[in-house]
């Protein structure tokens, strides 16, 4: 999503009307009408949409509280809407710079009289369906349009001048009220997604009502999938806490998922992770986990949050305290759905939290060996309904790479018949052409031959790999 327009403009003087010819005053008050229907192609449709969505299609007396109830559903239709507006916005601002750099003066001032009018349709449309918009935000829109209209005036008399000094000179000018016009259109839409993220946490927070609370967070997980700036407003405004709220309550049971998915979208961001911390959200996911009442979705729901938060490649989770203090109980569970997974999506969350949790101490290894891990592991690469993917198996060669530092690792995984699927996955082949899959066959390859060099220390390792790899598995048979 574009929704910030940052352009280094240098502009070193505003537009003054003294800068137009006197000769040239006449020439517009003439081609006024021309200018007119020439810029009316861009202007027709908008202004079509902006009065098309202001009038109700009823004209009943009851319109106003069947809009007041209707629109709690389309909240989430709305904000893309917006999103989809602001996106369209950024991109004629961008082309605008582009068109302006190679003096395409007819041109830039056709796409200036179309982005006004996609900025006046935002805003209307966005004043539809609104409550209560702050003083802040009308504000913004004053501004936003009348350097909207500036811009507009700038460029219809820029169509007029044959002085390549003045034109120039205009130039600047209309760099710097570009800037601005980026300035505001950013800050807009961010106080407007703020203000809409505000009211659904304020929704979660107040009601009992699950059909809201449910309407509300699946609002806020389709806000987090338009990027990080997202998350860390949802994060700012309470809505961790407020979703950690849900995920206490056993009257929100059935909503335990959705929160989740959720919490570990948001937590891609630090200001997720810090909030989760101070609420104490790692030991929310821990009773989450070993709680078997729950349902398997929803613990892999809670996997996916740890697997989120513990990712090596978050540099900012390095600090969480509290997750050592529950790194036994959550390893445990992940292991035991690891071990009882019914689908290959759940043993992928809950074994790509284990191996980011190996990552994240080395503690976790040991406890690994401890609960039998590296059976239950090499156990699921045989079972196709687990492990399905080669993610999946990426995953499980990431735990097994970083136990095989450890000396015990190396009898575990012979009495496992592990050296066997080890050298099988320096085979792994793609079943597709997706890039993706590729990828991750040849992280397959490189971590299993890293495992088995780190477990070759031990001679009766070494010997079963050389062994081994003078098999047909070379040809792509079965191994005997």
């Amino acid at each position: 999503m574009l929704v910030k327009i940052n352009m280094d403009f240098h502009g070193d003087s505003r537009f003054s009307s003294s800068l137009l010819p006197v000769q040239r005053m006449h020439l517009i008050q003439v081609d006024s009408v021309q200018r007119w229907m020439e810029d009316l192609k861009w202007m027709t449709e908008c202004e079509c949409m902006c009065i098309l969505q202001s009038k109700p299609i009823s004209v009943e007396d009851d319109t106003q509280s069947e809009l007041i109830l209707s629109s709690q559903h389309g909240t989430c239709d709305n904000l893309q809407i917006l999103l989809r507006r602001a996106w369209i916005i950024s991109m004629e601002l961008t082309k605008i710079v582009q068109k302006l750099e190679r003096n395409r003066w007819q041109k830039v001032h056709s796409m200036i009289v179309r982005t006004n009018y996609h900025v006046c349709s935002m805003i209307n449309e966005y004043n539809t369906f609104t409550r209560n918009p702050s003083e802040e935000m009308n504000q913004l829109e004053k501004l936003l349009m009348e350097k909207c209209s500036e811009l507009t005036g700038i460029t219809e008399r820029c169509l007029y001048l044959d002085d390549e000094q003045i034109l120039t000179s205009m130039k600047s000018c209309i760099n710097e009220t570009l800037n601005s016009v980026g300035h505001y259109f950013g800050e807009l839409i961010e106080a407007a997604l703020t203000h809409e993220i505000k009211n659904l946490v304020k929704q979660i927070n107040s009601t009992d009502n699950i059909d809201i609370i449910e309407a509300a967070t699946g609002n806020l997980f389709s806000l987090t999938q338009e990027g990080a700036r997202m998350c860390q407003i949802i994060a700012q405004e309470g809505g961790v806490v407020a979703l950690f709220k849900i995920c206490r309550q056993d009257c929100f049971r059935c909503l335990y998922p959705q929160a989740l998915r959720t919490l570990a979208s948001i937590c891609c961001v630090e200001e997720g992770i810090h909030h989760l911390e101070k609420v104490d959200g790692i030991l929310c996911l821990a009773d989450i986990l070993t709680d078997s009442a729950h349902p398997e979705a929803t613990r892999a729901e809670a996997a996916a949050v740890i697997a989120q938060i513990t990712s090596p490649h978050l540099t900012f989770s390095q600090h969480l305290s509290s997750f050592l203090e529950n790194m036994e109980e959550i390893v445990t569970a992940l292991v035991k759905l690891c071990e009882e997974s019914s689908s290959g999506e759940v043993c992928l969350l809950a074994s790509a939290a284990l191996a980011n949790i190996t990552f994240f101490d080395t503690m976790a290894c040991e406890m690994l060996l401890q609960l039998n891990a590296v059976k239950i592991l090499l156990a699921a690469c045989s079972d196709i309904q687990r492990v399905d993917t080669p993610y999946s198996r990426d995953q499980i060669i990431t735990i097994l790479a970083n136990m095989s530092v450890l000396e015990q690792s190396a009898s575990e995984i012979i009495q496992e018949n592990g050296v066997q699927v080890l050298v099988e996955m320096l085979f792994e082949k793609s079943s597709s052409r997706s890039p993706g899959e590729v990828a991750a066959c040849e992280r397959v390859q490189q971590k299993s031959a890293v495992t088995l060099a780190r477990l070759s220390r031990d001679p009766e390792v070494a010997h079963a790999a050389i062994k081994l790899s003078c098999s047909p598995a070379q040809t792509g048979s079965d191994v005997p």
